[in-house]
């Protein structure tokens, strides 16, 4: 069968070979002839959409918040209905990645967010919007998960350290090339989760019961 899909934009292939070449190479390491040489085409064409290099960089950032949802959410979510179980499918979705790329794989916005010391507002901007992406994500999850956490819990900050997790495990994982640092990480993030659950669980049970008032006796 003929594949009927249309042809990307040349916006799009320009987006899409930039996500690419920026995740291998890294955004210093890739020149526009490179990208212009990659998505095959001109020069004119790539200054029509984005007046230079960082433009570029800056609709690749949009793409990536604008695409957590299908790109990454839905097929890490993919039949995991327990708002918590959600939240280590998707860890388990990096673990993939991992292993898939023999522990090559780095997240592309950790990466970049690492590579741009200084980043211009703008691109810091979009940075932050992504990861403020994902952490809404997870911290929807959190809050769907109710009394099975305690009240008192920050959830916001949870999500945070989630994404902390994540990042830094996926890090240690290709710089020593070996999935176990990703494990540990997210073993020690499993026993916090389990730990909270039991205290919300023990919590009612070691709640005070009311004090009853001593009955009055009367007088002979």
């Amino acid at each position: 069968m003929p594949d009927t899909a249309p042809a990307p934009s040349t916006r799009d292939r320009l987006i899409q070979t930039a996500m690419k070449l920026f995740w291998e190479k890294g955004y210093g390491s890739t020149s526009v002839a490179d990208l212009l040489q990659a998505a095959g085409v001109n020069s004119g064409s790539l200054y029509h959409f984005f007046p230079g290099k960082q433009d570029v960089l800056l609709a690749v950032l949009d793409a990536y918040r604008d695409g957590i949802g299908p790109m990454l959410l839905a097929p890490a979510w993919q039949g995991v209905d327990d708002p918590i179980e959600r939240v280590f499918a998707l860890l388990a979705r990096y673990r993939l990645g991992i292993v898939q790329t023999d522990c090559g794989y780095a997240c592309p916005i950790g990466s970049l967010a690492l590579e741009i010391h200084e980043p211009d507002p703008p691109v810091r901007k979009a940075l932050a919007a992504n990861f403020n992406a994902w952490t809404d994500a997870i911290e929807a999850c959190l809050v769907a998960a109710g009394p099975r956490l305690p009240r008192s819990l920050d959830r916001r900050e949870l999500a945070r350290f989630v994404l902390t997790t994540m990042e830094g495990g996926v890090m240690q994982a290709r710089t020593h090339r070996d999935v176990a640092y990703f494990d540990s990480s997210v073993r020690q993030l499993r026993l916090y989760f389990d730990h909270l659950e039991r205290e919300a669980a023990d919590k009612p049970s070691r709640a005070k019961a009311p004090r009853k008032r001593p009955t009055s006796r009367g007088t002979k």
